[in-house]
């Protein structure tokens, strides 16, 4: 399944019998909630998605800071987003879709036909595209979910993951290696895990490098089409990015979704250093 549309193919798709769902994720680290920048000016009938509380199911710390919603939980979001059996849905958010990237995992998890606007609103904007302001509030959806359809693995598997393939940590090098922490109680790494910062899947527009850099970037890293790979990040969110990245560059990845919150808080072993 294609993971990105540019901005002149959702244009066109959008001018057609069919257009797609377009679901904004505006979501960052230090300003989660998006809201307002939704409103300020989004994609036309573009519904604002919460990925705190509409894409996660935070409670239990030891489950991680952004554990996945139940399925239930996770449907019920998705028809007050207005879907219906057979949508085909757009994601995005401001750029680089670290938000956006959470979302069309979830919705692929959930069996969705979903794809991701390259570069994201601010692509849109610089392609001349029309935009429109104020709260989109769609009428009810009757969507009907699947769950489970990408893999995931959790802790004691992403421990036991360094000897039967790759375990890619997704967050930036100095938190893999343990010389800073700003959200977790212990710093550091899953032993035997591969620092791969999401940040170098991206170029300085926000989008997503070509598959050809994607794949020379992941060989680099010791992963080649056909390795058994993992990847986690700091709660799950931009390890997303990094399995979208993967796919892109033609590699099945697997998620660990409570990541290094959820390791962190359970007490496990913990690498520091390259």
């Amino acid at each position: 399944m294609t993971v990105l549309i540019s901005p002149a193919e959702l244009a066109s798709a959008l001018a057609s019998s069919a257009p797609p769902r377009l679901l904004d994720v505006r979501w960052a680290l230090a300003q989660p909630n998006g809201e307002a920048e939704h409103t300020e000016g989004h994609l036309p009938g573009a519904v604002y998605v919460d990925l705190d509380t509409e894409l996660a199911d935070i409670g239990d710390p030891r489950a991680g800071r952004h554990p996945l919603p139940t399925p239930e939980a996770f449907q019920a979001a998705a028809r007050r987003w207005g879907l219906h059996d057979g949508d085909a849905v757009v994601v995005y958010d401001g750029g680089p879709s670290f938000g956006a990237a959470r979302a069309w995992w979830l919705l692929r998890h959930a069996g969705v036909d979903v794809r991701i606007l390259d570069g994201g609103y601010a692509a849109w904007v610089l392609a001349g595209l029309p935009v429109e302001t104020g709260t989109v509030v769609p009428a009810p959806g009757t969507v009907t979910l699947g769950w489970g359809l990408m893999p995931v693995v959790e802790a004691d598997d992403a421990g036991a993951w360094p000897a039967r393939g790759v375990l890619l940590d997704a967050r930036a090098g100095e938190r893999f290696r343990g010389e800073v922490e700003p959200m977790d109680p212990v710093a550091g790494h899953i032993p035997g895990a591969v620092n791969a910062p999401t940040t170098g899947n991206a170029g300085g527009t926000g989008a997503f490098l070509s598959a050809s850099e994607l794949e020379a970037r992941f060989a680099g890293l010791g992963v080649s089409p056909g390795a058994e790979v993992a990847v986690y990040c700091g709660s799950g969110v931009t390890a997303a990015h990094q399995i979208a990245a993967l796919e892109i560059a033609g590699i099945q990845a697997t998620l660990y979704p409570g990541s290094w919150s959820a390791w962190a808080h359970q007490g496990r072993p913990v690498a520091t250093g390259e």
